[in-house]
């Protein structure tokens, strides 16, 4: 089985419990392990339904918190959106980045969107609206690195379970992002541009979000060959969608929001409820022009 390093010792940890419990058992000892000690899952909320994750509102409270520029350090400061409530313990982090020339706002709408379903959210600015995407990949891990390690909301932070999510120029800076690190737990592309079109040592599972009217940064020259040369395993998905443009991102919109949700949830929280959605995915219709994936490798 091709595992990514991350999930092989999650399975790992899983494995020795459990040949540890059978030899117990043989021995006339009943082993009951903790939840944390029996799963790999991190379960945040109700079951989830169509309904729950296309509303703009989640089951979690959230609230915000701004960092400034000034005190940010290798991008551009940002807003953080947090679940108010401690009591499911620490959340998986998600970084976004914006494309070329925008700033945070353009995916204000996304962001506590996310954040209401359970996990901390920082949306970011860079550090000059022109940055390309490498430069873009490094803001996305030195936002990621502040927000687990000096924010004021580190402690509801599970630093080991942390996102990249990026539109346009900041979509290719998480590719950037997953090659340079390999621990990330997903990676989101929202109508990617990068000028390197192969990505096949990238070991974090991707959602690539593309647009059939995208004229800025075609499919067929960025969105379809990331996914191509990306490896099926442990995960990726490719969504194009319908009528959209480039900038399909920059305003609310409930098929990128859900598909977004069911990732992250699936392989930041490893939590196979949110499989359905993505697996088989969504059929073809006024929304959806077309999605793939490759389901049977996934590593979860």
């Amino acid at each position: 089985m091709t595992l990514a390093g991350k999930h092989r010792t999650r399975r790992t940890s899983v494995v020795v419990s459990a040949l540890a419990a059978i030899g117990l058992g043989v021995a006339g000892i009943t082993l009951v392990p903790s939840a944390d000690a029996a799963t790999t899952a991190y379960p945040k909320g109700p079951a989830p339904t169509n309904s729950s994750i296309e509303a703009t509102s989640g089951p979690f409270a959230i609230a915000q918190t701004s960092v400034s520029r000034l005190t940010a350090s290798g991008f551009g400061g940002g807003d953080i959106y947090y679940p108010t409530s401690t009591s499911a313990g620490t959340y998986g982090a998600v970084v976004i980045a914006p494309g070329f020339t925008a700033y945070k706002s353009s995916m204000a709408w996304l962001a506590p969107r996310i954040a209401s379903q359970g996990f901390v959210v920082f949306n970011i600015d860079t550090l000059n609206t022109s940055d390309q995407p490498d430069s873009r990949g490094r803001q996305l891990l030195a936002a990621a690195d502040y927000l687990t390690g000096r924010s004021s909301v580190r402690t509801r932070v599970d630093a080991t379970r942390v996102a990249v999510v990026g539109h346009s120029m900041g979509g290719g800076g998480t590719l950037e992002a997953s090659r340079s690190r390999p621990s990330l737990q997903a990676a989101i592309l929202l109508t990617p541009w990068n000028l390197t079109k192969s990505w096949r040592t990238n070991t974090v599972p991707t959602l690539v979000v593309g647009a059939d009217g995208d004229t800025v940064a075609s499919v067929t020259t960025h969105a379809e060959p990331f996914y191509t040369s990306l490896p099926a395993s442990p995960g990726k998905a490719y969504l194009e969608l319908n009528n959209g443009t480039h900038f399909s991102p920059n305003s609310s919109n409930t098929t990128i929001a859900k598909y977004s949700i069911a990732w992250l949830k699936l392989f930041v929280d490893n939590d196979t409820r949110y499989q359905q959605f993505v697996c088989p995915g969504p059929g073809l219709g006024l929304t959806v022009q077309e999605y793939r994936n490759t389901c049977s490798s996934f590593a979860i």
